[in-house]
């Protein structure tokens, strides 16, 4: 869809890492764009060295090229497999180059917190710019400072609305209270609760150990309510655990758990299993094998919120004007 004056056409290249989300956003480009918008053909493949080749199969020479490939596991491998397909599509002379990662790994390493340590969110930031894109699309990200840590510009976009509205349609409010697993998460937490009718809110504090989470106490009322657990990512799944306990000890009836990323270390599905949640809502920021998928999972598709930015980018329109289904309203 080459606009007079724009960045060629639109092309999409999907990495390993999320190629089913990619194929999503690919069928959502073409059902909202005049033309179609199929994913570029390319080869990727690791030599027995476990050198990462790419090749595109097809020139973007002038074009407007979105690469899209998220951080997931092997996340070393995602991220070097990332950096050598944009430097592939800034030799072949693209017109525009935009990284397109729903989760950006790393960006809890967001500061200096302790002695001889790396900031190690700005440092994907750098290679990232450094490998060759001019923009960048990535979703929720575990704080506001890491968009300081690009020079260049991007979309920072929120799955919030999509979540909210898949919680709506799922779960009673009547009786509901929403509760984050940690202070940390409480600004977001009163968010949750404005957008699903006021619902009151409370908050567990707690207290880590190293990698060992301990849940000290609740501020807030749970008693014979129903609770939305809320969160920004469920990684061990050992917060969530110690926050499900919490409020069973203070007398929460159903507890329903939503978050933005599934990253899900080795245990996480087995431990949310055993917890009894009544549903459990999330983006498919990274992808979810059919091992990992209990009945009580909703799992909702950022490729329509994707989509869309990638065609108003394209176009040059406003991201804050979309549908607030997609983007949420914060105010």
């Amino acid at each position: 869809m080459a606009v007079p004056g724009m960045y060629g056409d639109i092309k999409l290249i999907s990495g390993r890492s999320c190629p089913e989300l990619a194929q999503e956003i690919s069928d959502r480009l073409c059902d909202t764009c005049e033309e179609s918008v199929p994913l570029l053909p390319r080869d990727i493949y690791n030599f027995k060295n476990d050198n990462i080749y790419v090749r595109l199969g097809r020139s973007v020479r002038g074009q407007d090229v979105y690469i899209i490939q998220t951080m997931a596991r092997p996340v070393s491998e995602s991220i070097m497999e990332l950096l050598i397909t944009l430097d592939a599509v800034r030799r072949d002379s693209a017109g525009r180059i935009t990284a397109v990662f729903p989760y950006m790994a790393y960006t809890r390493s967001d500061k200096k917190d302790e002695p001889r340590v790396a900031i190690t969110a700005r440092l994907i930031a750098d290679l990232i710019e450094t490998a060759g894109a001019d923009r960048y699309i990535t979703l929720d990200l575990h704080s506001p400072q890491i968009q300081g840590f690009f020079k260049i510009p991007g979309d920072v976009l929120s799955t919030f609305g999509l979540l909210t509205k898949a919680v709506r349609e799922r779960i009673p409010l009547d009786n509901l209270t929403v509760t984050a697993v940690d202070l940390g998460f409480a600004k977001e937490c009163r968010n949750w609760g404005r957008a699903l009718g006021g619902a009151p809110v409370a908050f567990i504090e707690k207290k880590r150990n190293g990698e060992s989470v301990q849940a000290m106490s609740l501020v807030g009322t749970v008693e014979g309510r129903d609770v939305l657990l809320v969160d920004d990512e469920v990684d061990t799944g050992g917060s969530i655990e110690q926050a499900v306990y919490t409020l069973r000890e203070y007398g929460a009836r159903n507890i329903y758990l939503a978050f933005m990323h599934p990253v899900f270390s080795a245990g996480a599905v087995e431990r949310l299993s055993r917890l009894s949640l009544k549903h459990i809502v999330f983006a498919n920021t990274l992808p979810i094998t059919k091992e990992q998928r209990l009945p009580n999972m909703t799992i909702v598709s950022v490729a329509a919120l994707l989509g869309e930015v990638i065609r108003r980018a394209h176009l040059g329109l406003s991201v804050g004007e979309m549908d607030k289904d997609l983007i949420g309203d914060f105010n």
